[in-house]
């Protein structure tokens, strides 16, 4: 039995490669867009992709099984589960199997078996793997977004991300029941599971990429033993805010993602044709580092880092209504960045532009960054408007006395609630998340706008929380 992991450290996300090596067939598991990374892995492991499966309907990412079969004339394996509000309604879906709870299907000597695991989803399955040709039990369980390290999945995604008002705490009780039935696999038994640390769809996933059954049995905190009442109220507490894009990604991947023939190659654009990118109201992203992004930049630009948060931020910032181009630095391959983009289905890229682009141009923009000593000059003083910009959990665990609190993600929306006869002044924890958010406002027009270096984190230092 050969067993490859695929990981994706911008998503946090975890698909895999099991193949037959007596009989060189494999089964690709959650995959994602990036099709052609499979394909490429499979002909360096010498097994081809007959069999395509998910765990279930993601809201993180855009899903790449449809493609992948497309690409390879594999069979596409889905859940049959979930019932006719939440299940798959792919055009050509008769002519992919459907899978039913104790269902299975073999990839040459490879027993798999189908559980349905619902509670993050109600359509969830996860997948017993029993390598038939020297074993009769199974080695092990591909638990998607059931189990993961530490943690297991969040049930509120149907009502936060979808829509579907009021199954959040059905979805809670319906994983404490799927829970009862992991208790009774067997301790040896490992997990691999479809996220790691950094993911939304959890609040509190391990940075270890694999586990096993009894390991998570002693030391998971939602399988400790408790009540259904217990577990209800543990799983719901302290979720993250799911980003805004999740919607988005829901209603695809239930309803089938466009097929790409390959990830986009985005072209370079002339330096004349920034100003009518702009006249022409296409979102600009600017994906230099923060720093460089301050000293100067393009006047109505976004600034998202391309870093292991870019992902994250562009899905919550970036429009799916509309074209946008980028601004890439020089050692930046815009292949990369558009790659990325494309795995959350942003794939409106009208082109990018070079970092050099902005050499000698006498209409820059600037940002301007002070320390918390300053910022707690000008909210003393009220000349200042202080924004915080982090997450409900990390605002309700302690915050700045008199800033007003509007989540990063959600800043887009609100922005007109905050004054303009005023400095704004944008904190975090850091000084990250913040920098992104003051050019968001600088985009809808503010222009004294700060970010606090050191944010939050620097303040409680040398000041007690409220």
């Amino acid at each position: 039995m050969l067993l490859r992991l695929i990981y994706d450290d911008k998503l946090a996300q975890a698909s895999y490669l099991l193949g037959c090596q007596a009989t060189g067939e494999a089964m690709v598991i959650d995959a994602n867009r990036d099709a052609e990374q499979y394909t490429r892995l499979a002909r360096k492991e010498g097994v081809r992709i007959t069999h395509v499966t998910e765990t279930h309907i993601h809201a993180d990412y855009l899903s790449g099984s449809r493609e992948l079969a497309h690409l390879t004339g594999a069979r596409l394996h889905l859940s049959g589960q979930g019932g006719a509000e939440w299940s798959y309604r792919f055009p050509e879906l008769a002519d992919v199997q459907l899978l039913q709870d104790g269902a299975t299907f073999r990839i040459g000597n490879i027993r798999v078996e189908v559980l349905h695991t619902p509670g993050h989803t109600p359509e969830h399955i996860c997948f017993l793997i029993t390598d038939a040709a020297s074993a009769d039990q199974p080695i092990g369980i591909f638990s998607g977004d059931f189990v993961f390290v530490g943690d297991v999945g969040r049930p509120d995604l149907l009502e936060k991300a979808a829509g579907f008002t009021g199954t959040m705490e059905a979805g809670a009780r319906e994983l404490y029941r799927s829970l009862q039935r992991f208790r009774a696999l067997p301790d040896y038994l490992q997990v691999w599971p479809g996220h790691g640390a950094g993911s939304a769809c959890g609040k509190a996933l391990g940075a270890v990429p694999q586990t096993t059954v009894g390991y998570e049995k002693l030391f998971n905190p939602a399988l400790a033993a408790q009540s259904e009442a217990e577990f209800v109220d543990f799983i719901l507490t302290g979720q993250p805010e799911p980003p805004k894009y999740f919607a988005t990604m829901k209603r695809l991947n239930r309803d089938g993602p466009p097929l790409l023939k390959g990830l986009p190659a985005p072209q370079p654009l002339p330096e004349e044709e920034l100003s009518r990118v702009l006249q022409a109201g296409l979102q600009l992203i600017d994906t230099r580092a923060a720093s460089a992004f301050a000293r100067g930049h393009v006047r109505g630009s976004i600034n998202i880092p391309y870093n292991k948060a870019f992902t994250t931020w562009a899905g919550w910032l970036i429009s799916y209504e509309r074209d946008f181009a980028l601004i890439v630095d020089e050692h930046v391959h815009a292949h990369s960045v558009a790659r990325d983009l494309a795995l959350i289905g942003l794939d409106r890229v009208r082109g990018y532009f070079s970092s050099t682009v902005l050499t000698g141009r006498a209409d820059l923009q600037r940002m301007e960054a002070i320390r918390t000593a300053e910022l707690a000059r000008l909210l003393d003083s009220g000349e200042a408007v202080g924004v915080d910009v982090r997450n409900a959990s990390e605002w309700n665990a302690g915050h700045i006395p008199g800033s007003i609190h509007i989540p990063l993600g959600y800043l887009p929306d609100r922005a007109h609630e905050l004054p303009r006869d005023k400095p704004i002044v944008v904190f975090c924890q850091t000084g990250s998340r913040s920098a992104i958010a003051a050019s968001v406002l600088q985009a809808e027009g503010m222009d004294d706008v700060r970010n606090v270096h050191g944010g939050y984190a620097e303040w409680a230092r040398g000041a007690p929380a409220i």
